[in-house]
């Protein structure tokens, strides 16, 4: 018996080797290359796999998921000779893993020579004054044309977007600072010019409308010169409130009777002798 318990041994630990190395799991999100005696056999999925072990070998493992490349801020001359430091990010993700390593050797380091030559080429096609309005058109253009040349490495670039363009030049950025801060000015100088001329057309519209309102509605009414003095008293008691709110405003006393002397006067009406505003028929 004890005889046996030495192969039996030995064979449980083959065998338990052997499921061990031939198993292989595969996170969500992930793709793997199997080889086998050195050439390409297949592909492995998430989950759990399984594998011939000394026959076949696991060559890469890699995600399928978006990723982000970061390029560091690097030199670009403008089609105007300025230099410039410009920076970018590029997102991609892998389509086919197979051919992404096999065709290329380094698809990081690849992909992100890439972007450099891309942008450079970019820039170096545009003058200063239009790199910074035309920033849309330059992420659109670096998108066509990193997606063509990556499209045999088995990748897509789904986005491209120009982080930072600054002028190189200390003096010549500060110019240009300073001609944005000016321009920008201008712009808000005018809106706001347009804006208070709409406000004072809309309050001519009002006034405008409000006297063809009220001029309508003196027509049948009896005494309309009582009328527009108490309109007028009313405005002259608004005014007095608010000037009597104001931080820098001054106590004034007034004869009462002058506000029926210019109100009168306002409507050519006679004042009475009293002073209490009910003066004679008109002139």
């Amino acid at each position: 018996m004890d005889s046996l318990l030495g192969p039996l041994a030995a064979l449980v630990l083959v065998a338990l080797g052997y499921t061990v190395g031939s198993t292989k799991i595969i996170n969500q999100g992930n793709e793997a290359l199997v080889e086998r005696l050195g050439k390409f056999n297949r592909k492995l999925s998430p989950g759990l796999n399984f594998i011939v072990p000394l026959i076949d070998s696991v060559v890469v493992e890699d995600t399928l998921k978006e990723q982000v490349l970061d390029t560091k801020e690097q030199e670009a001359i403008t089609k105007d000779n300025v230099a410039l430091k410009v920076d970018a990010v590029t997102f991609w993700r892998i389509l086919e893993l197979e051919r992404t390593h096999y065709a290329v050797d380094n698809i990081y380091e690849a992909l992100e020579n890439l972007v450099l030559t891309a942008l450079r080429s970019e820039i170096g096609g545009i003058e200063l004054a239009n790199t910074y309005a035309s920033r849309n058109e330059i992420n659109h253009a670096l998108l066509q044309q990193l997606d063509e040349a990556t499209a045999t490495w088995g990748v897509k670039v789904t986005r491209v977007e120009i982080q930072n363009i600054t002028v190189k030049d200390e003096d010549l950025r500060k110019s240009l600072e300073a001609e944005r801060a000016a321009e920008s000015k201008k712009q808000a100088a005018i809106k706001e010019a347009e804006g208070k001329r709409q406000a004072a057309i809309a309050e001519a519209n009002g006034t405008v409308a409000a006297i063809e309102l009220i001029s309508r509605a003196l027509q049948g009414h009896q005494n309309p010169k009582d009328v527009l003095q108490y309109l007028i008293a009313q405005k002259y008691v608004d005014a007095s409130f608010k000037i009597g709110e104001s931080q820098n405003s001054k106590v004034v006393f007034m004869n009462p009777s002058h506000l029926t002397e210019a109100i009168s006067d306002l409507l050519h009406v006679e004042p009475s002798p009293h002073g209490d505003g009910n003066g004679a028929n008109p002139n």
